[in-house]
């Protein structure tokens, strides 16, 4: 079974209005430039998952999704926009939403959920406009293919779902550790981290991480890393991810390692990358720690942002 993260009860607000992270980088930089501007408590329990839009940031706890304004939090007040609760299958064991997927374009937020089921919300007014239900274990991780209204889901169950959230109905699915390349019994067969690049998927977790070709159902390459990946991402010709071995691993499609770069963390559950704050690559990691590490033209850490 894979690892259960740390509670988080409160969300932390960084804005280029007030923390900006090109100050990070002047040479007169001190922890003060690091630290979050604003603190608030957004759940009762834990905040398992967040995203954000440009007006809206939004976080999912233990049966409920919640959303603020990004004006209102610069202001430093938080009052709700919305908040919802999915139509679970009990209403006597609440699951935890363990993450979200946004799609602006479409109007749209995907919720993974404890029930093994996945749920697509109204972004606007968080009404449930349609559940996924096939998964028999708590959903991990979600990725959105393209924009053609179909999106990918990892479980604890060991199978990648592959979906068309037109119809609702589900394309294929995908159990990762009956490719023996894959295969780690000694860990788990569950799947952790997922993303997808048009016909393209990779993904990780008790298996190895791996490559695969959407349309033919293979594993085009598996790579032979150490512990197990909690994050992961298509970023130009790489993939880079994340997990339990402090380390941000930068693979090529063909297979290859390219290189494995250091982190302060534990473990990593989550990897942004930007080019948007600086005229530089940034990419930061998150997981178990206070910090969040900040990587220069992905190569090196230059420095973490402290909340606490």
């Amino acid at each position: 079974m894979s690892p259960t993260p740390s509670p988080i009860y409160t969300c932390v607000v960084l804005t280029n209005h007030n923390l900006s992270l090109s100050s990070a980088f002047s040479l007169d930089a001190d922890e003060t430039s690091l630290k979050p501007i604003y603190i608030f408590t957004a759940h009762e329990g834990p905040v398992y998952s967040m995203v954000s839009t440009d007006h809206l940031l939004i976080s999912g706890g233990t049966g409920i999704v919640k959303a603020w304004n990004w004006s209102d939090l610069i202001r430093k007040t938080s009052k709700e926009v919305w908040s919802k609760k999915p139509p679970f299958r009990s209403t006597v064991d609440v699951p935890e939403i363990n993450c979200m997927l946004l799609n602006e374009k479409a109007g749209f937020l995907m919720l993974g959920c404890g029930d093994s089921r996945v749920y697509m919300l109204d972004l606007e007014s968080g009404t449930c406009k349609l559940f996924l239900s096939g998964h028999t274990d708590y959903v991990h991780c979600l990725a959105q293919r393209d924009q053609i209204g179909e999106v990918l889901s990892g479980s604890e169950d060991g199978t990648v779902r592959h979906w068309d959230c037109r119809t609702g109905g589900m394309v294929q699915c995908i159990n990762v550790s009956a490719q023996k390349d894959c295969a780690r019994p000694e860990i788990g067969s569950w799947i952790g981290c997922l993303a997808t690049d048009s016909d393209w998927m990779v993904c990780g977790g008790g298996p190895l991480l791996s490559l695969w070709h959407l349309r033919s159902v293979t594993p085009a390459a598996v790579f032979a890393l150490p512990g197990s990946h909690h994050a992961v991402r298509f970023y130009e010709d790489l993939i880079i991810a994340a997990g339990t071995s402090r380390m941000i691993d930068h693979c090529q499609v063909n297979g290859q390692v390219r290189s494995r770069i250091p982190c302060s963390l534990p473990f990593v559950y989550s990897l942004a990358a930007s080019h948007h704050c600086t005229e530089r690559q940034l990419l930061t990691a998150a997981g178990g720690s206070h910090k969040i590490d900040a990587f220069i033209n992905l190569g090196y850490r230059a420095f973490s942002l402290a909340f606490s």
